[in-house]
């Protein structure tokens, strides 16, 4: 099993990693006006751009990994006991996983790929 210093050292990572990408997104989004950058077709075609699908697939991935360890933290501090640990990291991990399926499922099929 994974030692929790090197859980709390992925959490770190993640977190600051994710505030790079969000802040490369936000200045993708602001090249274009707002009303624009939502319009169906730019929305469409901004998925067939694979360097920004990729952005967005890492975003994904990034939040997701960040926000389900900071539920499993929070999770743990409620009780302390090996099982309840075991159980809240599987179930954590389960649904991290579909998390991050269906979303790199959508960004497939919005792209065409």
């Amino acid at each position: 099993m994974i030692r929790e210093s090197q859980i709390m050292k992925i959490h770190y990572v993640t977190g600051i990693a994710a505030l790079f990408v969000v802040a490369v997104h936000i200045i993708m989004r602001l090249i274009m006006p707002f009303n624009m950058s939502l319009n169906y077709t730019n929305v469409i075609a901004n998925y067939h751009n694979i360097p920004y699908a990729l952005l967005l697939e890492s975003i994904l991935i990034l939040i997701a990994i960040h926000g389900f360890n900071g539920l499993r933290i929070i999770l743990l501090e409620l009780r302390q006991n090996t099982l309840w640990e075991r159980g809240v990291t599987l179930v954590i991990l389960a649904a991290m996983i579909s998390v991050i399926a269906y979303g790199t499922r959508t960004i497939i099929l919005a792209s065409g790929l």
